[in-house]
């Protein structure tokens, strides 16, 4: 079995102890989900968004050399080694154990902001990895940035961000997860007085949020390519279930002023 990585660190002035989830724990929160007619989709980001492994596995690294932790919330610094096949095999453990106790057809492999990740490295990762999900009996999920290589059929491309990547995605014959940060990210900041969430993307009203519309919004590409949507909470701001729902559900909101 692989070691368990602490999958998050301390934020500064939000976050308490960082940890990590058993796999006792996560097949409970599965069967949870199912009886709640909820299908899990395990994520594992990679190659970046990566610190935490780099921190506990030192060969993961092309010096191999352990990363120290880190505490704060900026991205794209970090990146597994692509070059060493130690890499693979540490990727198809954590794919294989996870794969198992995951009843659900889907594995999502992340792919997004890996910014110091050479493309030429970059490339020919994301397909391998691509080739270890589907030897795990998985079908593929990853950010609009997975569409620079070559995808493998039935790979789902999930546009974030970059509309030419949904572009390229769609050309190779793959479907698109919807998830355009500026209208369906609700970690964002409702306006400049919400005191939670974040603004890299806009303030995002419940208007804004309500009233697009995932079939035109990026042109040429139809419902026919859509196979869902995402609107997902990313929680560096967010330390409990009261500030979960404040950002959440708009009648909550309002109850709160």
């Amino acid at each position: 079995m692989a070691k368990p990585y602490s999958t998050w660190q301390q934020y500064t002035g939000r976050r308490g102890k960082g940890g990590f989830y058993t796999q006792e724990q996560y097949s409970a929160i599965v069967d949870y989900a199912n009886e709640c007619y909820i299908t899990i989709v395990p994520e594992i980001d990679m190659p970046g968004h990566t610190n935490a492994a780099l921190a506990s596995y030192p060969e993961l690294n092309c010096d191999g050399k352990a990363r120290p932790l880190y505490k704060g919330t900026e991205v794209g610094f970090s990146t597994l080694c692509t070059s060493k096949e130690i890499t693979y095999k540490f990727i198809n453990d954590v794919v294989r154990e996870i794969a198992a106790i995951t009843p659900g057809p889907y594995f999502h492999i992340g792919g997004d902001e890996s910014h110091v990740t050479k493309v030429s490295d970059y490339i020919p990762f994301v397909e391998k990895v691509q080739d270890i999900v589907a030897k795990h009996g998985k079908q593929s999920i990853g950010w609009d940035e997975i569409a620079l290589s070559s995808l493998r059929t039935n790979t789902i491309a999930q546009h974030w961000s970059n509309v030419e990547n949904a572009n390229k995605a769609v050309q190779q014959g793959a479907k698109l997860l919807m998830s355009p940060s500026s209208k369906a990210y609700i970690d964002m900041q409702y306006d400049k007085s919400t005191k939670l969430g974040l603004h890299w993307a806009g303030y995002v009203e419940v208007d804004v949020s309500y009233n697009w519309d995932p079939a035109s919004l990026v042109p040429g590409i139809g419902k026919e390519q859509i196979v869902g949507i995402e609107a997902p909470l990313w929680t560096e701001t967010i330390t409990n279930i009261d500030e979960i729902e404040y950002m959440v559900f708009p009648g909550f909101r309002v109850s709160q002023k």
